[in-house]
């Protein structure tokens, strides 16, 4: 017993330090939304939800662990270009080019923006100056990654809890009011919509690179050995999932019951805000933004570090540093574009790479079960990548007729999950084909 609870004291600020790198823009601004839009559907919407926001990426975090903490390793049991390609793909996506500059936009708009009269908020200037501020305190936290675990994992971590936590209480004691009525997809297929809905927060993709900064906090702990290693990012991982599935329930319990008092709203980060200022005044707005300026400085630090150790290891002539430095101007000027513009640039390109990632991830973990035949990953990978492909394209409004015919014939594809089918029988035909090979 006293060993146990010493390995959970031990590596408890580790876990903390993964929850804050995960809780991000996106995790704040999108399970209010889902709250309000599913009403009477929450339960199963929220269900959805959490299986891609906290169940799979806890998946990951294991699968990325027990594969040495790298995620082109994991995708090089396709191929080793296929491992290059698509794990730079990945690390951008959710690093300077998406995910970093939500951070910096999403910390303006509901963090800044709401303490400025109107015309000055929807002006260009404000948003620079804020993001010019943001940026620097980023580049001077992630310049020392193997520090995080102090910075982030033992003062900035337990701040956001407690901030949270008193959002919530509130919002399940004192409710605004009673659920609406759902809407769209939340209506007949609210599961698989809440699933769906779950790719924006971008959990899995995070979680297939965060292994690296994690194993880097280690090290700086003194921690070498591998298979301790391991055990202390998978204990990590459950700490992290336990806390997301918290701030996600408490979230979008306070959208559930905002319609009726703030109105409906497509935008996750409105609803919070209105949300705020009725659970407590003008208090609710500096709770907010503290809330959010946390919860972006940590997964921005985390994401620009994560980026900048692959990119050094894969050209190591350019140093760490430069390309921090380099990343965090990019994810400037991306964030003056605007969070609109962001997500929906984001949309297709997540489209496309998270059905591949969910299946890399799946295949990984269930490797043992046919010796790692690289045919199982290429047949399961290639159809899965002609499905979400076409989802991406059709996201973009690039239609081929013929193509869209055929895949309306999958299971599931109204719901967004058409390549999960495709994914399971290439799955199988290259068990088969493996087996028979041998």
């Amino acid at each position: 017993m006293k060993n146990i609870m010493g390995f959970i004291k031990e590596n408890l600020a580790v876990g903390l330090l993964l929850f804050a790198l995960f809780l991000g823009a996106g995790n704040i601004i999108f399970p209010p939304l889902l709250g309000q839009q599913a009403g009477e559907n929450m339960i199963p919407a929220m269900i959805g939800f959490l299986i891609t926001g906290v169940g799979l990426p806890l998946l990951a975090i294991v699968a990325v662990a027990k594969a040495g903490g790298d995620l082109q390793l994991l995708a090089n049991r396709v191929g080793p270009i296929f491992g290059v390609v698509f794990t730079s793909i990945v690390y951008l996506a959710i690093g300077p080019f998406f995910a970093v500059p939500r951070t910096g936009s999403v910390s303006y708009e509901i963090g800044i923006a709401p303490f400025l009269p109107e015309a000055a908020a929807n002006h260009w200037a404000p948003l620079l100056i804020t993001s010019v501020l943001f940026y620097m305190l980023i580049l001077y936290l992630a310049l020392n990654p193997t520090k995080l675990v102090d910075r982030v994992g033992k003062i900035l971590t337990p701040i956001l809890l407690l901030v949270i936590l008193v959002l919530a209480i509130k919002s399940f004691v004192t409710p605004m009011g009673n659920p609406g009525d759902a809407i769209g997809k939340y209506v007949g297929s609210p599961l698989s919509e809440g699933f769906i809905q779950g790719y924006l927060t971008m959990d899995v993709l995070g979680a297939l690179v965060f292994g690296i900064v994690i194993l880097q906090a280690l090290r700086g702990m003194g921690m070498h050995d591998p298979k301790k290693q391991v055990k202390t990012t998978i204990f990590a991982g459950f700490v992290a999932a336990i806390g997301l599935a918290f701030v996600y329930i408490s979230l979008g319990q306070i959208g559930n019951t905002s319609i009726n008092v703030i109105g409906a709203s497509d935008n996750g980060g409105i609803i919070i805000a209105k949300s705020a200022d009725v659970l407590f005044g003008n208090i609710g707005s500096i709770i907010l933004s503290v809330t959010i300026l946390l919860a972006c400085i940590s997964t921005a630090v985390g994401l620009l570090s994560a980026n900048a150790q692959y990119f050094n290891r894969l050209f190591p002539k350019v140093s760490y540093k430069t390309y921090i430095i380099i990343f965090t101007i990019f994810s400037l000027i991306i964030t003056n574009f605007g969070l609109s513009t962001i997500i929906n640039t984001s949309l297709p390109i997540l489209l496309i790479i998270y059905p591949l990632a969910m299946v890399l991830m799946v295949l990984s973990l269930a490797d043992n079960l046919f010796k790692g035949g690289r045919i199982v990953y290429i047949l399961a990978l290639i159809p899965t990548f002609l499905v979400s492909l076409y989802d991406g394209l059709k996201e973009l409004n690039v239609k081929i007729p013929f193509y869209e015919d055929l895949l309306n014939t999958l299971p599931f594809h109204d719901q967004s999950l058409g390549w999960l089918i495709p994914a399971i029988v290439g799955a199988a035909i290259g068990i088969v084909i493996h087996k028979l090979s041998k």
